[in-house]
């Protein structure tokens, strides 16, 4: 596990009181984070309370997992390595629960946990050691990619339809539950079908132009979107994967 100093790119001249800064909003989102080294949490407290959010904090994966669930954050930023309940599990079960979206922490130099964490549902990632105002920006990122705009909202595909207003899909009258990156994902693929999209159109669309991880990512969510939709992957009604390019949604047959 990493060291206090060695977990965010900062001087530690600063004093922590120094970064926080009264907040004028009343009704702001709720971050909660999750991490076992005291200097991570108030240090990540501190500037994303400089932004505007509304922190809490738990420093093991049994308290944050309680907070989570007590607590409905609009954002959970989650270690990966956590004493009495790891991240990993905190994440799996969280799922279980709600699609609330979670930018893991990690400390490992392999791809290993990053993207096992993605095939769990994290919504990104970012790895020890980070600047505080890239851990600021990718909570925002993440924020607006569930914030979607909803210009064109009411998309229709044969019987799956969705709802860009109530960010709601139903397939065949039954509402399907999507996290915040599958429906967006599904909401692109929507947009144009019949149109192949490359991997990294599909990231600039839903992840942002500014998002530096695998372009992996794009297929562990594919992948999820695909089970839930009950769509298979050699005989899809819905997503084609489109080999060595991406993946198109296929147009409705007459």
């Amino acid at each position: 596990m990493l060291g206090c100093e060695s977990a965010f790119k900062l001087s530690m001249d600063v004093p922590i009181k120094a970064l926080h800064s009264p907040r004028i909003m009343t009704s702001v989102p709720l971050i909660l984070v999750i991490d076992d080294e005291l200097n991570v949490r108030e240090i990540a407290s501190a500037y994303l309370e400089r932004h505007g959010f509304e922190v809490r904090t738990a420093s093991n994966g049994l308290d944050g997992l309680r907070l989570a669930l007590e607590t409905n954050p609009a954002l959970v930023v989650l270690d990966i390595m956590l004493p009495i309940l790891d991240g990993l599990e905190v994440l799996k079960r969280l799922r279980l629960e709600r699609p609330t979206p979670v930018l893991l922490l990690s400390a490992r130099g392999d791809e290993f946990d990053r993207v096992l964490g993605l095939e769990l549902g994290a919504d990104d990632y970012l790895s020890k050691p980070f600047s505080p105002r890239e851990l600021v920006a990718r909570v925002k990122a993440v924020l607006r990619r569930g914030g979607m705009d909803s210009t064109g909202s009411l998309l229709q595909h044969g019987a799956l339809r969705l709802d860009g207003v109530t960010r709601s899909v139903t397939l065949e009258g039954h509402s399907i539950d999507l996290s915040a990156l599958e429906f967006d994902l599904l909401h692109a693929l929507l947009r144009s079908p019949g149109r192949v999209f490359k991997r990294d159109e599909l990231i600039a669309a839903v992840w942002g132009e500014d998002f530096s991880g695998v372009d992996r990512v794009v297929d562990v969510h594919v992948s999820h979107l695909r089970r839930k939709l009950g769509d298979d992957v050699d005989h899809p009604r819905f997503v084609a994967t489109v080999r060595g390019v991406g993946y198109r949604l296929l147009e409705v047959a007459l």
